[in-house]
């Protein structure tokens, strides 16, 4: 076998553990799915019918037209927030003993990360599931074809992609289970200062030049567009290119830490 065959073989045997982890603590799962499905309901039922009046020309107004914008922000904050439990699984492995075990052992580098990445995106595409259930249950509606479906799937999972291997590296310089679980709560606030939950022309001018130019909110116009309507030229190439961006320098600093701790640990 190549050395590439080597890498996927250990990589797909890496895959299948985390993702038995995610079948016998099925919590975890309920878990990144109850937040946003919490905040879905909050904003909705308790500050949508004013929010949605005051969306102007985003809607025709009230409780049902928040619904339709706020849900593409809701499901950009799920992204968020699952990728929190990949920093903490990856704290767990580098902190409980497992992964010196694994350096005994003629496993490929890069498999243990890339476990963990894939096994967090098949978890975060289920609960991507679970959300647009309920925000299909609660009046959301789209008119998007097909092909826009698939293009909002994608747009979800290159983001969700992007997140992961950031999760996954703040998880790497994580000193502890404790710490990992707190590092990354960033990434749940950022959607708040995006035009997740309001237009950015509604905010103060500062807060609305941050909120423009941060990677959540391209992505969230660029879905919004796909799932209920509008313009997404001018926001599709920024969100792709902030999801690359931070996939890419994720991925180089996630294998530098491990490589570092490879060294660091006497064989």
């Amino acid at each position: 076998m190549t050395s590439l065959a080597y890498t996927v073989t250990d990589s797909a045997t890496m895959l299948r553990r985390n993702l038995k982890h995610q079948l016998r603590y099925p919590s975890l799962t309920l878990m990144l799915a109850g937040i946003p499905i919490v905040f879905l309901l909050l904003f909705v039922y308790v500050f949508g019918g004013q929010l949605g009046n005051s969306l102007g020309g985003h809607g025709a107004g009230g409780r049902d037209a928040y619904v339709t914008y706020v849900v593409p922000g809701i499901l950009i904050i799920t992204v968020a927030s699952a990728a929190l439990g990949t920093a903490i699984s990856v704290a767990t492995d580098m902190t409980g003993g497992i992964i010196d075990r694994f350096r005994t052992m003629a496993i490929s580098r890069g498999a243990v990360l890339t476990g963990h990445v894939i096994g967090s995106l098949l978890q975060t595409l289920a609960v991507l599931v679970l959300v647009l259930g309920v925000s299909l249950a609660i009046g959301f509606r789209s008119h998007a074809n097909v092909l826009e479906w698939l293009a909002a799937a994608g747009m979800l999972a290159l983001f969700a992609f992007a997140l992961i291997w950031l999760s996954a590296a703040l998880g790497m310089a994580a000193k502890s289970v404790e710490t990992a679980s707190n590092t990354p709560m960033f990434l749940t606030l950022l959607p708040f200062l995006s035009s997740g939950f309001v237009p950015t022309a509604s905010m103060p001018a500062g807060l609305r030049q941050f909120s423009e130019y941060e990677p959540f909110t391209p992505v969230t116009q660029t879905l919004r567009g796909l799932l209920t309507g509008g313009p997404i030229a001018a926001h599709a190439i920024p969100a792709i290119a902030w999801s690359a961006a931070i996939a890419l320098a994720s991925y180089l600093w996630a294998v530098r830490l491990y490589n570092r701790r490879r060294a660091a640990t006497p064989s």
